[in-house]
């Protein structure tokens, strides 16, 4: 690391979480970032919920809450918003994951806290934001997955309807947008000398990552002389977005001799590349398809040409093929294999469970010639409450023996 300096020290976050939403934070720890974690004297149940539970501990909070600090405040004491406030003073940012407005009613707010930190940059993560009818609803991260449309009902053999499996969208991708405001806040704050706040609903972050589908419909609602299908397709119009990859064969998943591959050939040179390469150059012929986004759709009988090919090799040898003759072929992998795959040993790092609790994905973004800190195992709540008060505040013993007997860290 460059001066042995992580990328985000001495970037401080004072978060007030429960449950996923702490995620917002997990990447600004994993980059150096100190984050303190306050916990009700109860703690967040986060350490509860979900599955698997490693050793009494689940997954989820190992995860999210890595690197992080916990101090544990009852802030419904006087003592104890006291303390928040000394906090805030020389934070960079206060997170509120919890429904918008909690903080504001203990007297916490961002109108509140810029009095004592005018450069402070306030976020609220919460489910569906802090306007609309549904800002006050209860939910929980899937919701925002089915609001937004990314996960649809499936039945089983007995006709009930239930979840499918499916990547969870809103909750990993809220960080990500709402780390990006984040920090152009801390950037604009340092330069200024004034705060921001802001909000941010996952419901937002899950309709946002898929914009492609619902911008694609959008669209589609306008004349059909004015938005049209691609040139390969004759401008005929296809299903919006993956929908419109089931009829596709130049692009598609096919079932090698051993397991499955992807065949990504839309473009004709990589077409071409694919024939000469498998000695089936009348394929090409017959068959030439146009310059660009030709996947062929609905050509069974080229589909059945292909599916005998992919049929004769095994699917490391069709990756093998892909960079020998220049024309795109991808594993076609599980979230349980993945890890077995050669591309991802090669570029992810694993914090060991020994020392985080779980087998975990590192921080995926390389510095080259630097290595990023780890982040250290999640905390017990309250695990750091003396340490942040003596080091980051600068309280005495007896300061901390008096916050202690007036019940602002909880009930002994």
């Amino acid at each position: 690391m460059s001066a042995n300096r992580a990328p985000l020290a001495g970037l401080r976050i004072v978060e007030s979480s429960l449950l996923g939403p702490a995620a917002i934070s997990t990447s600004f720890a994993d980059l150096g970032a100190e984050v303190i974690k306050v916990e009700s004297p109860a703690g967040d149940y986060i350490r509860e919920m979900t599955w698997p539970i490693i050793e009494g501990t689940s997954l989820m909070h190992y995860h999210l809450n890595r690197g992080k600090k916990s101090i544990t405040l009852d802030l419904k004491t006087e003592e104890g918003k006291a303390v928040y406030r000394e906090l805030a003073r020389d934070a960079d940012v206060v997170i509120e994951t919890m429904r918008p407005g909690t903080l504001a009613k203990l007297g916490l707010g961002f109108d509140d806290l810029v009095k004592v930190n005018p450069k402070i940059v306030f976020c609220t993560v919460s489910g569906y934001g802090a306007t609309g009818p549904y800002k006050a609803m209860p939910s929980h991260g899937i919701a925002y997955d089915t609001w937004s449309g990314a996960v649809t009902p499936a039945y089983d053999e007995e006709g009930f309807c239930y979840i499918p499996e499916h990547v969870s969208i809103g909750i990993n991708a809220a960080p990500f947008v709402g780390g990006l405001a984040i920090l152009a806040g801390v950037i604009r704050a340092r330069e200024t000398g004034e705060g921001c706040v802001m909000e941010l609903g996952q419901s937002d972050a899950a309709a946002f990552f898929d914009w492609y589908r619902s911008e694609s419909h959008m669209a589609y609602a306008r004349p059909e002389d004015v938005v049209t299908g691609n040139k390969a397709d004759g401008y005929k119009r296809r299903p919006v977005a993956t929908a419109g990859m089931k009829r596709g064969v130049r692009y598609q998943m096919y079932a090698s001799s051993d397991g499955h591959i992807l065949f990504m050939a839309s473009e004709q040179a990589f077409w071409k590349n694919f024939c000469e390469g498998v000695g089936r150059t009348d394929l090409f012929e017959k068959w030439p398809g146009s310059k660009y986004a030709d996947h062929a759709p609905g050509n069974r009988e080229l589909q059945a040409e292909l599916r005998d090919i992919f049929k004769t090799r095994t699917s490391q040898e069709w990756l093998s093929f892909s960079s020998e003759a220049n024309t795109p072929i991808a594993p076609v992998n599980t979230p349980e294999n993945i890890v077995d795959d050669p591309q991802f040993q090669a570029r992810f790092k694993i914090l060991p469970h020994q020392e985080h609790g779980a087998d975990m994905l590192a921080f995926p973004v390389n510095y080259i010639g630097e290595e990023l800190p780890e982040p250290e195992k999640a905390p017990t709540a309250g695990q750091h409450t003396d340490e942040v008060l003596r080091e980051v505040l600068g309280y005495d013993d007896a300061r901390v023996a008096q916050l202690r007997e007036s019940g602002a860290l909880g009930k002994s």
